[in-house]
């Protein structure tokens, strides 16, 4: 028999990033698997399903759609063979207390490292001090794991080269392939009212993935291109800023409803992800799912995610010259690197990721009883 998890989040329905997409899928294999997840997460305007259990919680006041919960261990997770935490913040704590307290097994995810969060709040040398203190909060909470889980071989050696020697499973968070496949792309152009060829990239805009760096890399090429980019975050008024001072045409979308993003992925020619501080960078993974070649920036999970010459290209971080000549071969290959991207589906699939999961939680289960 599968065990029964508690999960703890500090973030979930209805907000969509890479942290809720990823333990809504998860959840959802583990169930078709016949298992049981119980979801502990801050209340929010989110329906809750009967094995997911909202805390009462408090806006953060500088992130939106981001919630402070009160330390809770809802009853209806206290009967659990596991543990499993994905923020060493407020919720992860009361995982961190429920494993404590009944001896149980405890498994912690590293997504986004903290002192990231930081940078939610200014791109200022506040962020510095902030990111200092952080990381050291981090690097406490994860040494009272049993196994930590983390998406990409990159997010493992930096865990290493933090000192941390608790032992580290990678566990790619895999994606729908099912959800996210090639879609109606030129339907997505018409109702949006774009044409030509289509650079863009969707998700957070957060000061640290310096995705003005899209912008700044377009203004390059040879060719004419419109810019377009979803979602929304603290940086976006700034980047909004850079994008009027620019020549190109950037298009600002805002949020997408989840339906809408595979035709959004096709729509596009190339995706251009300029962030060095992912883990994995699930918006690469999606993009190559539907077909879209991807030119990542080779550091942090990109340098993995992104398969150089395969399925998109590489550049060097601060090489805004090298971002652009990357983009240009992708428009030029962009035939071959598309088939690329499709045979590769299976092996990205959350399948897989959850195949990987089911083995993690039974080694840490044996050798919790040993």
């Amino acid at each position: 028999m599968r065990p029964d998890v508690a999960v703890f989040t500090d973030t979930y329905l209805p907000t969509v990033n890479g942290v809720t997409y990823t333990i809504q899928t998860w959840r959802d294999r583990w169930v078709r698997r016949g298992g049981s997840m119980g979801v502990v997460y801050p209340d929010s305007a989110h329906d809750p399903d009967p094995f997911e259990y909202p805390v009462a919680s408090l806006p953060f006041p500088f992130y939106d759609g981001f919630r402070i919960a009160a330390p809770w261990i809802p009853d209806g997770v206290d009967d659990v063979d596991l543990v499993h935490s994905h923020t060493p913040f407020c919720l992860g704590l009361s995982g961190l207390a429920l494993a404590r307290r009944r001896d149980l097994p405890f498994v912690a995810s590293f997504h986004t490292p903290t002192s990231e969060y930081a940078n939610y709040l200014s791109n200022s040398g506040l962020a510095t001090v902030i990111s200092s203190v952080a990381d050291g909060y981090e690097n406490v909470y994860l040494r009272r794991a049993d196994r930590i889980v983390t998406p990409s071989p990159s997010a493992k050696r930096r865990l290493r080269d933090r000192g941390i020697d608790v032992p580290v499973s990678v566990v790619p968070n895999g994606i729908d392939v099912e959800r996210f496949a090639p879609a109606d792309g030129e339907a997505f152009r018409e109702r949006h009212d774009l044409s030509g060829t289509l650079v863009g990239y969707i998700g957070r805009h957060g000061y640290e993935k310096r995705l003005e760096d899209v912008v700044d890399a377009c203004e390059r090429l040879d060719r004419e291109v419109t810019v377009v980019i979803a979602g929304d975050g603290p940086a976006r008024a700034s980047l909004e800023e850079r994008a009027e001072e620019s020549p190109l045409d950037v298009r600002f979308l805002g949020f997408l409803d989840r339906e809408e993003m595979p035709a959004f992925y096709t729509a596009l020619d190339v995706f251009g992800h300029p962030s060095p501080v992912e883990t994995e960078g699930l918006v690469a993974l999606e993009a190559n799912a539907c077909g879209t070649p991807v030119v990542g920036v080779n550091a942090g999970g990109l340098g993995d995610t992104v398969r150089d010459d395969e399925t998109g290209f590489h550049y060097p971080l601060d090489d805004m010259d090298a971002f652009a000549d990357g983009i240009e071969r992708a428009l030029d290959e962009r035939d071959r690197l598309h088939e690329n991207c499709l045979a590769r589906r299976d092996e990205m699939s959350v399948e897989h990721a959850v195949d990987r999961l089911e083995t993690v939680y039974a080694d840490v289960l044996d050798e919790h009883s040993e």
